[in-house]
């Protein structure tokens, strides 16, 4: 039996009006463990952290990633594990629930016994529970990427997104893709539409090197001064088009944020310093080492899973929490005069079988989605294989689009953005439109057909695999490496920038150095400048269509040398020929 996602939600609803998310279900479903969400009362702050849903209202399935490696200091620690090692640091059962949660493991076998993940809708249900378990005592924080990711996000410019927002309660939001709309529609939403603080203390004007949006937030909660400074995506103008936000200045900004957070203390007497942080795992980790005075870091954009417990950098925990509605943290602070006493923290799966979804929330989704029901549910194709994106390398979904891309536009090869977003579709399940777009949508989605040499190639590769491997985080910027179609190469991450790819083959044949010989090549998402062009997710439908049923046998991944072999960030070693 094959559910459509609204199919899916009526029947949660169904269920929980006849009872079966009662505690008898909860025990059944989980065991001797109970209800997961069943929480002792301790101290006296909450602090409730989601990220990166990248504008999924529904549940959706979603894998971890079987390769996330970690190099220098980030080797073989979170939240660079895959596989066994990420279940053996936490000490999680191989097939448990949380292995379900946490691993690529057995994806597909655990998927179908524990369901799908996220939906604003159970979100919600979960983010009442708590705030009525603790009256005054919680902040919801969101970590960005909240606006960009689904057909209805983009066909409204964001304002589905900012309707359930503001229905979820969120405090306090950083951005990343949503500058994405341009800064018009960013300004628009945040001050005629959003109820949340929009925070970043990372963003100017390039006219008057003044802070465009608040830079923190200062909430009361317990007789306590809780401060909340936002950390935009840092590398926006690079990573997405700077013609989007052309009169806005992005930067890491440690110093600038040293100075918020003395600022924050001292003239404000904040008891408590949060930064709500869109860097990435590493950067943040590595913000931890050089700024005083940060209680914890509550992390987004890389999608990173970093618990279930949490990291500590000197003094300040960091905390990345996944993506997609996947999990929701919790925070429990005792919090005394200018200090944390203790606390408490729990990283929760969404498990949306499991939480009957909040009413109003559902109707608003409904509601918001109806005028694109029709488009949304057109069948495209049948998945024999599972579909997802998530992994430092080629992932099936991304190895469709690169074939779709040299097919469709009679091409020898094609790059696609090694995007971290983008659901999974279990194996015999419809791709539908919707399914096109949720790993499509974006604002710039032109494709484009360029010839290119070997070593110009060669050259681009290099230049994103720096942007991905430097072992200085702070000039990483958070996706995975370039999709490719039809390239073979050998990589080696350890290598420094222009050295770390060799062995180079198209089509199975040496790529040729020369300036005469030119490789017809298919990509799209352009950054430098608009350009004119199909939209990517019409060339990826109508080749979808045409095939009717898809599956991948084969990834076009790299050969990773053999300093890789043990890396922790590799769960099966043998895909990579090591």
């Amino acid at each position: 039996m094959n559910l459509t996602r609204r199919d899916f939600l009526q029947l949660a609803g169904i269920a929980g009006a006849a009872g079966f998310f009662g505690p008898g279900a909860i025990t059944s479903a989980w065991g001797a463990d109970g209800d997961p969400y069943e929480i002792p009362d301790y101290g006296n702050v909450t602090l409730l952290h989601m990220t990166d849903s990248h504008a999924q209202l529904l549940p959706v399935w979603w894998r971890e990633p079987d390769t996330n490696i970690g190099l220098g200091s980030a080797l073989d620690q979170p939240p660079h594990l895959c596989g066994k090692w990420m279940l053996e640091y936490y000490g999680i059962p191989m097939k448990s629930k949380d292995a379900n949660a946490f691993s690529c493991l057995d994806y597909t076998e655990l998927a179908h016994k524990y369901g799908m993940i996220g939906g604003y809708a159970h979100i919600n249900s979960l983010v009442n529970r708590f705030r009525e378990a603790r009256p005054n005592k919680a902040l919801l924080l969101d970590g960005g990427d909240s606006w960009q990711g689904s057909a209805t996000s983009l066909w409204t410019k964001g304002e589905d997104m900012v309707g359930a927002q503001n229905l979820l309660g969120v405090d306090d939001f950083v951005g990343h893709w949503e500058f994405t709309y341009g800064q018009d529609q960013v300004q628009h939403l945040v001050k005629q539409k959003l109820k949340a603080n929009f925070l970043a203390q990372n963003v100017f004007s390039s006219t008057w090197n003044e802070l465009v949006f608040k830079p923190y937030a200062i909430h009361e909660v317990s007789g306590r001064k809780i401060a909340v400074i936002g950390q935009a995506f840092p590398f926006t103008p690079i990573a997405n088009p700077r013609y989007l936000v052309p009169d806005w200045v992005f930067s890491i900004h440690p110093g600038h944020m040293q100075k918020m957070v003395d600022e924050c203390r001292h003239q404000h007497k904040a008891d408590v310093v949060v930064v709500l942080s869109h860097n990435g795992a590493d950067v943040d980790m590595k913000m931890a080492s050089q700024v005083q005075g940060i209680d914890i870091i509550l992390g987004g954009h890389t999608h990173d899973i970093m618990g279930p417990k949490p990291f500590t950098v000197g003094k300040t925990i960091v905390i990345n929490t996944s993506t997609n509605g996947k999990v929701l943290a919790r925070f429990d602070l005792d919090v005394g005069k200018g200090r944390i006493n203790g606390f408490k923290f729990y990283y929760l799966p969404v498990f949306s079988n499991l939480i009957k979804p909040d009413p109003k929330m559902a109707a608003y989704i409904e509601t918001v989605r109806a005028p694109y029901q029709d488009k949304l549910a057109e069948p495209i194709a049948v998945t024999e294989s599972l579909l997802y994106r998530r992994d430092n390398f080629n992932g099936t979904f991304d190895q469709l689009l690169c074939n779709a891309l040299i097919e469709e536009l009679d091409c020898e090869t094609a790059f696609s953005p090694g995007f971290r977003w983008g659901y999974c579709k279990l194996p015999g399940e419809t791709i539908t439109m919707e399914d096109v777009m949720g790993q499509t949508a974006i604002t710039y989605p032109q494709v484009t057909v360029n010839e290119y040499t070997g070593a110009e190639i060669k050259n681009i590769m290099e230049q994103v695999a720096d942007n991905i491997f430097n072992k200085n985080p702070y000039y990483q910027q958070g996706g995975d490496m370039m999709r490719v179609g039809n390239i073979q190469y050998t990589f080696n991450p350890d290598e420094l920038i222009y050295h770390r790819i060799s062995d180079m083959h198209i089509s199975g044949k040496p790529v040729s150095l020369s300036s005469k010989r030119k490789y017809k090549m298919a990509g799209w998402a352009p950054v430098v400048a608009p350009v004119e062009g199909r939209d990517v997710w019409d060339v990826f439908a109508h080749w979808l269509k045409d095939k009717k049923t898809v599956r991948v046998d084969r990834l076009d991944l790299p050969r990773l040398t053999r300093n890789m072999e043990n890396n922790h960030g590799i769960a099966d070693p043998r895909e990579y020929g090591l």
